[in-house]
């Protein structure tokens, strides 16, 4: 299992323009149609990451706690040829077992995840409603196999954080997973 570290982009990036195919419903969806007057959460995720398994009913549990209070969008960027467990039609099976609430986008160009720089899966951003980036980071300390319980500690710090319109003085440390899974070009 690859240990590889989320790339800690400067706070204050912008929120980066996208627009990718929903695997839920088969339709196109872009930043554009998030409310505005929230921040927005983008999770860099995959089917088949043991770091992912392993933090899945956390990240559907703050998606439905922050329902209303933040966008929360998810993508997955990996190559199918090569992980054909990551195809949309699996992202749709795993989001309907899993009753997302929000998109799960597939990245089949891998630019999405080229323009957030993202690294790994899970790989967390949260913009701010002036869709500044004020955290990019891990879920909290919990790894598969390393026993601590999953709280999502650090992101839903950095959500109440934000929420709240204060400055989040934790230290905010890397998200570690499966790298993404680029194709060979």
């Amino acid at each position: 299992m690859a240990r590889t570290p989320s790339n800690m982009i400067e706070l204050g990036s912008d929120l980066p323009d996208f627009e990718l195919i929903n695997t839920i419903d088969n339709q196109l969806f872009n930043n554009k149609i998030l409310n505005l007057k929230l921040g927005t959460l983008v999770m860099f995720i995959c089917n088949h990451c043991p770091f992912v398994v392993h933090i899945l009913d956390e990240i559907n549990s703050i998606s439905k706690f922050y329902e209303g209070k933040i966008n929360v969008v998810a993508v997955s960027s990996n190559d199918v040829d090569n992980y054909p467990q990551d195809s949309p039609e699996m992202m749709k099976k795993l989001a309907s077992n899993k009753k997302f609430i929000f998109p799960y986008l597939y990245d089949e160009s891998q630019n999405v995840a080229r323009l957030f720089d993202a690294a790994c899966t899970p790989d967390f951003f949260l913009y701010n409603k002036e869709k500044k980036l004020v955290y990019r980071g891990q879920l909290d300390d919990s790894r598969p196999g390393n026993e601590l319980e999953i709280t999502g500690s650090d992101l839903r710090n950095a959500i109440d954080c934000m929420l709240k319109n204060i400055k989040n003085i934790s230290i905010q440390k890397p998200s570690i997973g499966c790298n993404i899974k680029w194709k060979n070009s």
